[in-house]
């Protein structure tokens, strides 16, 4: 099976919340045609999972999986800044709060107390089995916040 994994950090904790509400999902103009090539070569192969976390967290808030290619020419009014265009359906794996530092290792990062963890906006692909790594301790995690939780 052909599994792409990619890392999506939004600028906007917002913009998660949309996402969970309307199933759908953009990136920058860059990464929607990063992530329409990994749709479209997998090509029922296998899915596209996208963990997510926003700018400035600290921690990842969940998983979804890609269901459609990217419609570059669609426009929604939905998210916290006009200026994204495109969109593509998601569907929400997992909605749960785990520290970005709970999942250094396996992402291979390095941080420290006084250099944070950077994770840039472009989604960024990686490896299966760090992705499979993940999934386990995002499924096992034990967390006392949600994302949802104002």
């Amino acid at each position: 099976m052909h599994v792409s994994l990619y890392i999506i950090k939004s600028y906007s904790e917002d913009d998660i919340h949309r996402s969970i509400k309307y199933e759908i999902w953009c990136s920058t103009e860059h990464g929607n045609k990063r992530l329409d090539a990994a749709f479209r070569e997998r090509d029922g192969k296998g899915p596209v999972y996208l963990y997510f976390s926003f700018k400035g967290s600290g921690h990842f808030c969940g998983m979804a999986e890609m269901s459609l290619a990217v419609d570059m020419s669609s426009t929604l009014s939905v998210w916290s800044q006009e200026k994204w265009r495109g969109q593509f359906t998601v569907k929400w794996i997992y909605v749960k709060i785990v520290p970005s530092a709970a999942l250094c290792f396996t992402f291979g990062w390095k941080t420290t107390r006084t250099s944070p963890l950077q994770i840039h906006a472009i989604p960024k692909r990686f490896p299966l089995k760090r992705g499979r790594q993940v999934l386990k301790i995002l499924h096992s995690y034990r967390h006392a916040t949600s994302i949802f939780v104002f």
